[in-house]
Order: structure tokens, then C-alpha cells, then sequence
């Protein structure tokens, strides 16, 4: 048969490349690739290499099992060799491995199939004698692997010494060593915090942490390990089929896979694929496929193996949760609240079960730690339903000449200043009120309870405004007129009355009100009355600076920062200035008397007040300088205890803190009329 000259030439760039990947892969645990794109390349080779046998090698990677034993480990030659698996990708392949089977065995019977997750972890053998754990060692070429003794008995999952009286004299057991999505999630984080590199995925996290010299830093890790299959056996015979070895080794004090199964024919195996798939993203562990195995230990001896896998066992893939494409872009979204978040713009790629061409890279931290760029090869990864991310960048295949991204100065949608605190990983837009993106979530704060209490104007309502473009920010509110809003679905006349006299009602307000209903970032309630108290009016509090701002006990730097920040803007100030044109007004703010009594008194209020509303109170209170917390701690100075007072009072007895009736919090506010 002629071979054709591209294939000789194709086959050859495919070892090569596989090569390469197998080296980054089993000896540095940093893939340069998707495990998609490897099966690919690899499936291609084999396909090659199944039409012309003649460009078949003996050094193919189609022949091997993985990688050679690391030099740093000792080598360790297994006893029976550790093989690894074909693949299969849909339901017609395999079936078409379940004829295979059958015309092996040359028979028509439906098989028994020991079915479980493929674990996405590195591959372990341990050798028990006597029950003892005696050593353990990697897949590695699957006839030599690495000496990991050491590391593995760190794992708290794998038994330094088998149960029962049943241990035979030699017994090795096989099985995956991975890392919970906890503990994985865990690991990066203290990564992240001490500066060191994070892992790209559990599967590099597990194999980097058992390949440690240092078996103390193995010992750090949150490692565990599920029990697949059985090596080399002395003094006992070989169980007569896969379930039976698996709940055997159980017995051991070994941990097999909980969702072991024993299914028959492949409408069993497709069913337990549906089954485990809808579940995949819950489980505590990365799962990238099933493994389906003839039961019989005696079928599994007749069927023999070839090459680098066994004939009685496949590797069902799920569709791959990672692939390789190609950053067309990175553009800014401005969220409700204002943080600015840059997004991925992708060459489509099929990942997770859909086509993905958007993948967040979450805030510019992040940018630089990963170093995106316009142009990289990335891995993109999308599990279930979570958001698209960008993972990793493919450096060996970055072009020349690309830029290294960095955050706008100016919000794209208002150009608003943006700003980011020193300490925060996001960047924010200061132009709250004006901004688009954030109009939404402005109004429905500046109407709400505690600041302008706009009886009527709900959240659904907000949003039908400015879906129908009737208001574009808060000073549009007062502008709206009854025939506006009488056009509004499920909205009729006397509601749209209502709702403009609610308006109306809402224009006489209070100073720390309406610095509060403004939403400047981390002034609450408690600071816009600090605020409005030391200022007494609008005019002072947007001419101050850092210095007097720091001067009010609630305002640190931070704080005052977003303060001038949002004062500084135009957008703000315009509609600010729209907000005083409508008619929004508040009652002169008096200056607390220094001499009050109550001033810088903690106070907390409980039960129920007959005089007084809990709110009519809190606000005399705090017009006095007093604090009214919500919680009783050793910094209370009183606590005044209505009718049905419950476990603020019975906490303020066992403190020790004065307790008073409303008929004394009366008298203080009437002296100090």
C-alpha cells in the first residue's frame, strides 16, 4: 500500500507533538493543552496509523501507557502492568466497543458491566505484605513507575494497614489519588494569599502535591484516594469478578467509588452515564467520564489486551469542560453596582455542552496573575452552570507584539470617574446616579424605606420605568405625571395618583435622608447623620476635604474618599442639582448641643414603646448625638426596655448595663427640649 506523503509527514508531526505534550503533562504537571485536544491529536494517530500500519512505530505514543518515571524518583517496575484506557465519546462508539466485546468472546449474551466515575486524579498502585503498606508507586510508562512511598502515607484516606483476617500475603491495589473541589478551592486560595502561583485545576493540584520531595508539604494537602482494581495477588485467588474485588478491598478498610453499579448491555451504561451526568457538577469531585468493565474476571482473562489498554474495559468522555481558543478582545461590562468587570471576547468554541464566545477574567488582579492578552490561546473552562472562565494561557503559542491589558480610567458606559481603593481587587464607576448600568439599583435605593420612603414606587415598578425610558435617573421621578404613568401595565389611574402624591410627599425629607437615599459607597444611615449633623448643610459637606471629613468619628480615609469621589463627579452633581430644582428640601439642620447628656451615650431600644414609635426614638435619640446600636454588648450604656422585652434585656441584666422603662427615655428627651 502507497502511503501518501502528507500522512508519513502528519503522523510524525503527531508523535512529536503528543510527545511534548506528555512530557508537560506527567513530568512538570503543567498541560499545555486540554485533555479535548489531546484526545483529538491522539485519536487522529491512531486513526493514521490503523489505515497505514506501516507508519505504526514502536515508540508511538499510541504504545505507551504515559510518561517515563521521573529521574528525582526511584523507579519502581510494576509486578503486572498498569494500562490505561481507550476512549470512547457517544453512544454509537460505545456500542460498537460492546461488539467488539461480544465477537471476542464469540457470543450474542448481553454482558455485565462493573460501571464508575473516571476520577480526574493521578493514577496509584500500592503494594500491601501481610496487610502492611509496603510501597506505592505511580502509573508512569505503565510498566515503570515513581516511587511515591512516602507521600502516599501522608494520605489520610489510604490504610497504612489492611483490616481483617483475610489480607492475603501480597496484594496490590490500584486506584485514583485526586483532590476534592473543597479542598482544591482551599489550596488556591492560600496560594493567591501567600503570593505563590495557583493550580489550574484539581488534577494538576492532586499530581503536583504527590510528586513533592518533601513529603511534610504532601502532608499539607488535601489529598484522598478511591480504590479502582487489583494488581498483583499472592496466597489468595483472584475474586471471580470486579464488584466482588472492589467490596472485598472495602472490607480492607480501602475506599472504593460510592457510585460503583453493576449494569447490564449498554442501555445500562447509557443509562448510568444520563444518571451520573445530571449529578456530575455536584459531586464533591472532577469527574471527566465513566469507566465501564466487564465484570467477569474470567471473561476480562479471555479478552486479554492490546498494546496500552485492556480489551475489556473503555473510558466513556464527557464532553470536555475545557477547550483552547483564541481572545478576540477584552471589553469592560459596568454591573448594577457599579464594578467594572472585564470579559473575554472568544473565537466560539464548544465547551461544557454549549458553544461559549464570552468567558469572565473576573477583575485585573486577576488579568495580570493569569497575564491575558489580546490575541492569546487560552483554556477556557465552563462546568455546569457557572460562568465561562478563562484558565490558563497557552504561552507557547502567543503571537509577537501584544499588549498587557490594564483597567479604564473612565467608566465606558457614563464616563464617569473610575475608582479603586487600595485593598479591593474591583474597580468601580463613581457616576451612581447618572451611570446606565447602575440606574436600576440607584433608584430603587434612593426610594426606598429608609432613605426618600416613596410609598408605592416597589422594585418591579422601578424596572417597568426604565424599561419603558420614562426615567433615566432619580430626579425623574418627580418629573413623572399621572397620564405616564396610568400608560403602565397593570398600572390604573388611582395607582398613578397615588404614587404622585407619594412623590410629592417625599420632596420634604431630611438632610441625612437624602445623603443616605444618594448611595454613596459605605455611607449608611449612621454616617450620612454624622454627616449631615457636623455639615448641617449640602453646600458645606461637597466643598470638604479629606482633612475635615476625617474629622466625624464614623469617616476614616476610605470613607472619605468615596465621599469626595462622588461629590467630585459632574454627572452627580447635575442631577443633584435636578433633585433641588424639582422642590426636594429638608427642614434646616440644627447643630447637637454639645452639652446634651446624651451625646456619645450608646443606646438600644427593645420591646415595644407606647409613647413613642421605635423609629420616632431612634431619631430624637440620634438628633441628641446619642448612638442607637441594634445589639446589647459591654459599650452599652443603657438599654431602654419596652413592653415584651425579650433577649436584648436578658443580656443587658447578665452585663451588667443599665436598663431603663420608656418613662424615663421620655424625661431625657423632654429635658433636653
Amino acid at each position: 500500500m502507497t502511503i501518501p506523503t502528507n500522512l508519513a509527514e502528519r503522523a510524525s508531526e503527531l508523535r512529536n507533538l503528543i510527545n511534548k505534550h506528555n512530557y508537560q503533562y506527567y513530568h512538570l504537571d503543567n498541560p499545555d493543552v486540554t485533555d479535548s485536544e489531546y484526545d483529538r491529536l491522539f485519536r487522529e494517530l491512531q486513526q493514521i496509523e490503523t489505515d497505514y500500519p506501516a507508519l505504526l512505530t514502536a515508540d508511538s505514543p499510541t504504545q505507551r501507557v504515559g510518561g517515563a518515571a521521573l529521574d528525582k524518583f526511584n523507579q519502581i517496575t510494576h509486578a503486572m502492568p498498569m494500562l490505561s484506557l481507550d476512549n470512547v465519546f457517544d453512544a454509537d462508539e460505545l456500542k460498537s466497543f460492546e461488539q467488539r466485546v461480544c465477537d471476542w468472546l464469540n457470543t450474542n449474551e448481553t454482558q455485565l458491566y462493573a460501571a464508575e466515575p473516571k476520577l480526574d486524579g493521578l493514577a496509584i498502585s500500592i503494594r500491601y505484605e501481610n496487610g502492611v503498606l509496603k510501597q506505592a508507586a505511580t502509573r508512569g510508562d505503565g510498566a515503570v513507575g515513581e516511587d511515591v512511598t512516602a507521600n502516599v502515607r501522608t494520605i489520610p484516606t489510604v490504610p497504612l494497614k489492611l483490616m481483617g483476617d483475610n489480607v492475603p500475603e501480597v496484594i496490590e491495589i490500584r486506584g485514583e489519588i485526586f483532590m476534592p473541589k473543597d479542598g482544591f478551592e482551599a489550596l488556591n486560595k492560600a496560594q493567591v494569599e501567600e503570593n505563590k502561583k495557583p493550580f489550574v485545576n484539581p488534577r494538576n493540584a492532586a499530581a503536583g502535591s504527590l510528586r513533592q520531595l518533601d513529603s511534610k508539604i504532601t502532608a499539607t494537602r488535601p489529598l484522598a484516594m478511591y480504590c479502582y482494581g487489583l494488581g498483583e495477588i499472592q496466597g489468595m485467588e483472584r475474586p471471580k469478578s470486579h464488584t466482588e474485588a472492589m467490596n472485598l478491598i472495602a472490607g480492607w478498610g480501602c475506599r472504593i467509588s460510592p457510585e460503583l453499579k453493576q449494569v447490564k448491555g449498554v442501555q445500562g451504561c447509557l443509562n448510568y452515564i444520563q444518571q451520573l451526568g445530571e449529578r456530575r457538577d455536584s459531586l464533591p469531585y472532577e469527574i471527566d467520564g465513566v469507566v465501564f468493565k466487564v465484570d467477569s474476571i474470567a471473561l476480562q482473562e479471555r479478552l486479554g489486551f492490546v498494546s496500552r489498554a485492556p480489551r475489556w474495559a473503555i473510558a466513556y468522555k464527557f464532553p470536555a469542560q475545557e477547550e483552547m481558543t483564541v481572545v478576540e478582545d477584552i471589553e469592560i461590562q459596568v454591573g448594577r453596582t457599579g464594578a467594572l468587570t472585564p470579559v473575554a471576547r472568544l473565537k466560539p468554541v464548544f465547551v461544557g455542552g454549549v458553544t461559549v464566545s464570552n468567558a469572565t477574567l473576573h477583575n485585573q488582579d486577576e488579568i495580570l496573575r493569569k497575564d491575558v492578552r489580546v490575541g492569546d490561546t487560552v483554556i477556557v473552562r465552563r462546568a455546569g452552570d457557572v460562568i465561562p472562565e478563562v484558565v490558563q494561557v497557552v504561552l507557547s503559542r502567543r503571537p509577537e507584539h501584544t499588549s498587557v491589558f490594564s483597567m479604564p480610567t473612565q467608566c465606558p458606559i457614563c464616563q464617569s470617574e473610575v475608582e479603586r481603593v487600595e485593598g479591593e481587587a474591583i474597580a468601580r464607576c463613581s457616576g451612581g446616579l447618572y451611570c446606565p448600568a447602575q440606574r436600576k439599583e440607584a433608584i430603587k435605593h434612593f426610594a426606598s424605606r429608609k432613605a426618600m420612603d416613596v410609598d408605592g414606587l416597589g422594585d418591579k415598578l422601578v424596572e417597568q420605568l426604565v424599561d419603558e425610558g420614562l426615567i433615566d435617573d432619580v430626579a425623574d421621578l418627580f418629573k413623572l405625571t399621572v397620564e405616564q404613568l396610568s400608560s403602565l401595565e397593570r398600572m390604573g389611574e388611582k395607582s398613578a395618583i397615588n404614587l404622585i402624591n407619594a412623590l410629592q410627599a417625599a420632596k420634604q425629607t431630611k438632610f441625612a435622608r437624602f445623603l443616605f437615599a444618594l448611595g454613596i459607597r459605605e455611607v449608611g444611615e449612621a454616617t450620612a447623620r454624622a454627616l449631615a449633623s457636623h455639615f448641617l448643610t449640602l453646600d458645606a459637606l461637597q466643598k470638604a476635604d479629606e482633612e475635615t471629613l476625617l474629622e466625624i468619628e464614623d469617616v476614616g480615609s476610605i470613607v472619605a474618599h468615596h465621599i469626595m469621589t462622588f461629590f467630585h463627579q459632574p454627572h452627580n452633581q447635575e442631577v443633584i442639582e435636578q433633585l433641588l430644582a424639582v422642590g426636594v428640601n429638608w427642614p434646616e439642620e440644627q447643630k447637637i448641643a454639645a452639652d446634651s447628656s446624651l451625646s456619645g451615650k450608646t443606646i438600644v431600644l427593645t420591646g415595644t414603646l407606647d409613647q413613642l414609635s421605635r423609629s420616632e426614638a431612634k431619631e430624637k435619640l440620634l438628633a441628641l448625638g446619642a448612638k442607637v446600636a441594634g445589639s446589647v454588648s459591654k459599650k452599652t450604656d443603657y438599654v431602654v426596655a419596652g413592653r415584651d422585652a425579650g433577649s436584648k434585656l436578658t443580656k443587658a441584666e447578665s452585663l451588667g448595663v443599665a436598663v431603663v422603662d420608656e418613662s424615663t427615655l421620655v424625661d431625657w428627651l423632654n429635658q433636653e427640649k
